[in-house]
């Protein structure tokens, strides 16, 4: 892997973090998502004019990610209503990484180096492991966590391989933001009308923030995988918890324990061996 999609990796990581915290410390989590999905939305609708179609290969595989991306953001919803984000966010995209790397080795026939798969490993235990002994309360927030994590391990095989079929990484990202948005705001919409456009007028600089800031992370993440196996990108791109641990802590001021702070370090460990592999 190049120092230059190692990097475009890492900025996408930041970003994706950055967005979360958005949900996380809006006072309406799925207001918050709506409001983040439509701002996504009106961004790809005011660049897919000046773009290509996606080869109509990918076009099944832009349907199915559609629909797991509806999904996983009213996951991301439900999760931050219930957890803490320093420690539902580890399990969200800890065990992703793993189910990842296995599927894109036994369906896909990616190959990775020892080196690699060794820091897929360290990445995903210093994750997991900030979430270990969790309370009673806390326990249905990292159930929603690990659900989320099969649904963002299903995405990012579909769109690793509909990206490539497509020709148009950036035409093809924009298509699943567009088609996302669209169902989330007609909820929003039908359902809370007068409260989610009060909601989007007090809160809109936050959500353009967050609007931007999820369709960068993953456009870039996709582009990335255009350029590297889809395993290895998702596994660093999981680094991002390092971003949402600091966010967590100087920006929404939650605790953070002894066991979350090696754990970081254990994550970043893991981000070098995959570099270097």
């Amino acid at each position: 892997m190049s120092f230059d999609v190692f990097s475009i990796i890492m900025l996408g990581a930041a970003l994706h973090a950055t967005w979360n915290a958005v949900v996380k410390g809006g006072s309406n989590k799925l207001l918050t998502t709506c409001m983040i999905t439509s701002i996504a939305a009106l961004i790809a609708l005011a660049v897919i004019p000046f773009l290509e179609l996606p080869a109509k290969e990918s076009w099944p595989f832009i349907g199915t990610s559609v629909i797991l991306q509806v999904f996983y953001f009213v996951l991301v919803a439900s999760t931050y209503r219930i957890a803490d984000m320093s420690q539902a966010y580890p399990v969200m995209r800890g065990a992703a990484p793993l189910l990842v790397a296995m599927l894109s080795v036994c369906l896909l026939s990616e190959s990775l180096s020892l080196l690699a798969w060794a820091g897929i490993a360290v990445i995903s235990i210093g994750i997991l492991s900030m979430a270990a002994m969790p309370s009673p309360g806390q326990r249905k927030g990292l159930v929603l966590a690990l659900i989320k994590a099969g649904v963002i391990a299903g995405y990012t095989l579909v769109d690793g391989l509909g990206v490539r079929k497509s020709n148009a990484p950036a035409a093809y990202t924009l298509w699943i933001f567009l088609l996302t948005g669209i169902p989330l705001v007609a909820w929003a919409l039908a359902n809370r009308r007068s409260e989610f456009r009060a909601y989007v007028i007090r809160h809109w600089r936050v959500g353009v923030v967050g609007g931007f800031g999820t369709v960068a992370s993953y456009g870039l993440a996709l582009w990335a995988m255009t350029a590297a196996p889809i395993a290895t990108v998702s596994a660093l791109r999981e680094t991002s918890i390092l971003f949402g641990v600091v966010i967590s802590a100087l920006v929404l001021k939650e605790h953070l324990t002894r066991v979350r702070i090696v754990s970081a370090c254990i994550i970043a460990a893991g981000a070098m061996l995959l570099r270097l592999g």
